[in-house]
């Protein structure tokens, strides 16, 4: 069941995502008078088909779901009746191409703005930026972080959940610097503390890179007792219930939910034999195999059970803004989120960042299917990551890409006129083996992750 879910969510995900992403250059290609020919939701055979509207465009769905394409009439690609030629794509302005390409990836990022500004709108839960005991050795230790002390500001950003602390601080871990924290400790006192950045490796990146900092999130004990149970879960599964006392995990006393939380994540695929206590009266010992999942770059357990979130107490704060705030927010969401990404693809070519943080298919499910699994919240967060992710990945300016074009047109307008056929067609060969590149890398990755950890 759990494979149908993510099945199911990078589905909808994809074809969400490829739908706005078309239709963008639909709408601009419409508005600017130029006739549609085919709206395709992926490659290759279709599968389902429509002739609609009064160009009688084709609205089809074909079999290879990774893409999709809008094709406009073009002179290019076969006779243009001469009562049509005004509305040829390539008899068009330079600046009218211009918007139509780059339509595309800015819907992309106008459905992650819509997304943001909803959920910041809707309250978005989070855990409070309270810091764990550092270990010894660690930067945070040489920086004279302590247990209970709460994140307050990082450089000039505010900082409002963990969540927050930790983009803030990727974006300055791959600048390799020292920042200035502003802390609230257990007293009550500010203070400000510099932590240094500059031993983090490639290798950290990859990893929870907040671990190797000592960074770590204040666990409170709490009693293990199940609060929550994932439909179709690995705890679900195996009969765990809300309410379930956790009393031992492969005959080891448990004392703590923390306790759970680390046998789980360190047992991925490993059956746990569980003994529980339900209404107070001992259970035959129940057997769970943890599901494996993909964080931070490895593998860990997952059984979707969590204890009860009014156990929590002051641990949870919800991120809530008014309908304007919440529009700014979700626009430097967005912007920060592109920016981050392009610097990230810079850092990979340099070999500052491993090129093991590209993702392929693969993994982009298997975080669809979890993120579904977590709830509406997380999954719309999600959509809104992987809609920015395509945006910028349609503006490199590679051929086949849409940056390809833009970058084509731009030559154009500082020559005067458009690139001869040969070196266009010189483009899409270079740009072709450029993408084969990429996604070899990236489903490379995928399988290492898969099958390696």
């Amino acid at each position: 069941m759990t494979l149908l879910v993510t099945i199911v969510a990078f589905v909808v995900a994809l074809g969400c995502l490829i739908v706005i992403h078309e239709f963008g250059h639909y709408l601009v290609a419409r508005a600017c008078g130029v006739k549609v020919l085919r709206f395709s939701v992926g490659f290759g055979k279709p599968l389902w088909s429509r002739r609609l509207g009064r160009d009688g465009t084709e609205w089809l769905v074909a079999a290879f779901p990774l893409g999709g394409y809008v094709k406009m009439l073009d002179e290019r690609e076969g006779a243009v009746a001469r009562e049509e030629l005004p509305r040829a794509f390539n008899r068009q302005s330079v600046w009218r191409r211009i918007a139509i390409v780059i339509a595309g990836p800015v819907a992309n990022f106008l459905l992650a703005i819509a997304l943001y500004w909803v959920l910041f709108l809707h309250g978005v839960p989070g855990i409070k930026p309270v810091i764990g005991e550092p270990p010894g050795g660690t930067p945070a230790h040489h920086a004279g972080f302590a247990l209970g002390d709460i994140l307050v500001r990082i450089g000039s950003e505010p900082i409002v959940t963990w969540q927050d602390a930790r983009w803030v601080l990727l974006q300055r871990a791959v600048e390799k610097s020292t920042v200035a924290i502003e802390v609230r400790g257990a007293g009550g006192a500010s203070a400000t503390r510099q932590l240094d950045l500059s031993g983090l490796t490639a290798a950290d990146l990859d990893s929870d890179f907040l671990h190797t900092l000592g960074l770590a999130r204040f666990q409170p004990p709490l009693k293990p007792v199940i609060g929550e149970v994932v439909k179709d879960g690995a705890a679900q599964r195996a009969g765990l219930k809300v309410g379930d006392e956790i009393v031992a995990v492969n005959n080891k006393r448990i004392e703590n939910w923390s306790q759970v939380v680390q046998m789980v994540r360190t047992n991925a695929g490993v059956p746990l034999v569980v003994e529980v206590r339900r209404g107070g009266a001992p259970l035959p010992a129940i057997v769970v195999k943890p599901d494996t999942v993909t964080e931070s770059g490895g593998r860990i357990g997952r059984i979707g059970a969590g204890v009860d979130r009014s156990a929590l107490g002051d641990v949870i704060v919800e991120v809530r803004y008014g309908p304007l705030e919440s529009f700014i927010k979700a626009v430097k969401k967005t912007w920060d989120t592109s920016a981050f990404s392009l610097k990230m693809l810079g850092k990979m070519l340099v070999g500052d960042v491993s090129l093991k943080n590209l993702s392929g298919p693969i993994t982009i499910a298997d975080y669809a299917g979890q993120s579904a699994q977590a709830g509406p919240v997380t999954y719309l967060l999600y959509l809104a990551l992987i809609s920015i992710s395509l945006g910028v990945l349609n503006l490199l300016p590679i051929p086949l890409l849409d940056g390809g074009h833009l970058m084509y047109y731009l030559i154009e307008v500082f020559k005067g006129r458009p690139l001869s056929e040969r070196t266009m067609e010189i483009g899409q060969h270079v740009g072709l083996a450029l993408l084969f590149t990429l996604m070899a890398f990236a489903l490379f990755n995928d399988i290492n992750r898969l099958f390696g950890g």
